[in-house]
Formats: structure tokens, sequence, C-alpha cells
């Protein structure tokens, strides 16, 4: 959902506060931040590390939601199977925008982007016993746990999105 379309309720003449857009290399201090802010509540602290690596190796297609013209939010998509297979990835949202929808409107923005592509068969997510319960209410069931996967305490929870709740 581009909010900054014409057909968006907030196009005619009232800007809308919330602003999703590609991530670019000028972000990264300000997404690497995100974590810090999540760590260690959401994150272990050695995922910093890993996010810093997916960032400059693995990205494929990655996001930054802006509120109010400041980085709110972040997450990507990585494609596997030939790509017909889309992983929702490293899904982050700055603590003090947390429980305004910021990070349902960022992942509905990209589910809809794979539905328009074509070809995606699945969409999954990796994420933990802190996050899953988010992603359950938004069209995700759990497929399997793995215990201290993340880290100490920070289970992995797989999860396949079935369709909207």
């Amino acid at each position: 959902m581009d909010t900054r379309t014409p057909n968006h309720p907030h196009a005619a003449g009232r800007p809308d506060p919330v602003v999703i857009r590609e991530y670019t290399p000028a972000d990264k201090a300000d997404v690497l931040r995100l974590i810090r802010l999540n760590t260690p509540a959401s994150f272990a602290p050695a995922e910093e590390a890993d996010l810093d690596e997916y960032l400059e190796h693995r990205r494929e297609l990655y996001y930054v939601l802006l509120a109010n013209g400041t980085i709110a939010g972040c997450g990507g998509i990585n494609f596997a199977d030939g790509g017909t297979t889309a992983k929702i990835s490293w899904d982050i949202v700055h603590p003090a925008w947390q429980g305004r929808s910021l990070g349902t409107r960022l992942l509905e923005y990209r589910i809809e982007k794979l539905e328009s592509l074509g070809g995606i068969r699945r969409i999954t997510v990796r994420t933990s016993r802190q996050a899953h319960r988010f992603y359950e209410k938004r069209g995700f069931v759990l497929r399997e746990v793995r215990r201290d996967y993340w880290a100490e305490g920070f289970d992995l929870y797989a999860m396949e999105y079935t369709g909207r709740r």
C-alpha cells in the first residue's frame, strides 16, 4: 500500500505522516539503531551483526517506514525455491511506535507487493516467541518451533502465510 498514490485517502491535501519506501545504504545507521532499541526485548545482542551482514550482502528487497519523516520501522523480503517462496525478513519497529499499526502497514505493504508479482506460492517468516502472535493475527500459521535458535532464550517460530484474517 503506497500511501502516496492519488487514491489514498490522505492524498487529497492532507499528507499521510507514514511513508514506506525502499531502503538505501544511507539508512543503515538508522536501521541498526532500531535493532539496538529492541535489544534484548526482541532481539539477542549478537543479532545486530547478523542484520549488518544481511544489509550488506543478503538483502534483496528491503523497506523503511517513515513516521513524520523519521525511520520508525523496517522490513524485507528475500526469495527462495526459484523465486516461488518469499521470506519476510528483519521486521523491526521503533519501541515508541509499536502498537500503532505501523508493523501491520509494513507487513501488508510487502504482502500486497508479493501478490502483485505473481508466481509466489508461499510466503514465510522466521520469527521469535516475542513476535509470533503478531504474525498469527495477520494470517500466518505456525509450522515449527526450534528452541534457543537465535540465542539462548530466543526460539525460532517458523510460520507460513495462509491468507488474510
